[in-house]
């Protein structure tokens, strides 16, 4: 049966029902969502309001979650219950095509910022690598008659992402308010629904077969970028968790170095597979040396002390060839650009590498 929303204040021991009232229009309600579309109960971040299809159709709001995930909101309006369920369903149809460089471009024809800054403004980092991996479909209304219900209810039962939620707007003493309901809840959450797994093809970000991301974790009495410029090498160590990512990079792949919280500071060339800190070895003025016979800034022995470092525990460092290295101080960052736990992945954000491409110049392309 249709959802009724109720709301009383307390005065004493009496309570008191606060009266309904109607929203001065449906375009509110849509600006409401626009402004903070969280109130649908999980943080999201709009990528575009009144956003065309190719089909001649208009989107009333498209957002996306923390997991890179769209969601198709549509405002009911005066439509039937056929005619809202049908339009959410055939932007669904068309939303789920969308492939990551598809979404992007229709990110940056509705913001006024980069997708991938205003993105990082909402969830305080880079987009995940996949995006619109799932959808979800959701029906705003402020009532919704028992057919509209009995649709949604149906379609759900076969694992159609759809779903509705209510707004009550409420006022009392010159205070307004607004109440939300689900139609239907899920096991997690709030309320809001689980979104469905849509084909992924095509959502993930496509590799060049060349760039890595690699993190320089530097640090006072540890690890120190200094050396790293100087000698030419990065490295991870201290656990196998921080360095087994690093211990894939190949030989001939380009690194992109970024110091955690500071910014990116170099670009070069594997010159060889990982080795324990030991072991390695580093090119200077065209002699290979041991890096540990060097005159280091840094410690990087991670064992007791008197004893050797484990494979586990140990320090392993990958030669690098710099075509551009620069000093910590003058790291570079915008916001959006891609940053990951890892000691090493593979960097696939085209946002990113255009960006060090423009700050870096020819000196990337070596």
């Amino acid at each position: 049966m249709p959802v009724e929303m109720g709301m009383w204040r307390i005065d004493g021991d009496t309570p008191k029902r606060l009266s309904a009232a109607s929203l001065p229009s449906e375009a509110t309600l849509e600006e409401y969502l626009e402004k903070d579309p969280s109130l649908l109960g999980e943080r999201l971040f709009v990528i575009g309001r009144q956003v065309r299809t190719p089909h001649g159709k208009v989107i009333d709001l498209l957002a996306m979650d923390g997991e890179g995930n769209l969601h198709v909101l549509e405002l009911k309006r005066d439509k039937t219950p056929r005619d809202v369920v049908a339009q959410v369903l055939d932007y669904g149809s068309w939303v789920s095509t969308l492939d990551r460089d598809a979404i992007i471009d229709l990110a940056n024809d509705h913001l006024d910022e980069p997708f991938e800054a205003a993105y990082d403004a909402v969830f305080g980092g880079a987009p995940p690598d996949e995006l619109n991996s799932q959808i979800q479909l959701t029906i705003v209304a402020t009532d919704l008659d028992p057919g509209s219900e009995r649709i949604v209810t149906y379609l759900r039962t076969f694992g159609v992402p759809l779903n509705a939620v209510f707004f009550s707007y409420l006022e009392d003493d010159g205070r307004r308010y607004l109440a939300r309901s689900w139609l239907a809840r899920d096991d997690e959450g709030e309320g809001a629904p689980t979104a469905y797994a849509q084909s992924k093809k095509g959502k993930r970000a496509e590799w060049n077969g060349l760039d890595w991301f690699v993190s320089f974790g530097d640090f006072p009495g540890g690890r120190q970028w200094e050396d790293g410029r100087r000698f030419g090498f990065v490295s991870a160590g201290g656990d196998a968790w921080y360095s087994r990512t690093l211990r894939n990079v190949p030989v001939g792949a380009r690194v992109n170095v970024c110091i955690p919280g500071e910014g990116y500071v170099a670009v070069g060339e594997t010159l060889s597979p990982a080795r324990r800190f030991d072991e390695a070895t580093v090119d200077v003025d065209g002699r290979i040396v041991r890096l540990r016979d060097q005159q280091l800034v840094g410690s990087y022995g991670h064992g007791l002390d008197g004893e050797a470092d484990t494979d586990d525990e140990a320090e392993w460092v990958v030669p690098v060839r710099w075509l551009v290295a620069r000093p910590a101080s003058e790291a570079y960052w915008e916001k959006g650009m891609f940053a990951n736990q890892n000691s090493a992945c593979k960097l696939r954000q085209e946002f990113t590498l255009e960006r060090l491409a423009q700050h870096f110049g020819d000196q990337r392309d070596g």
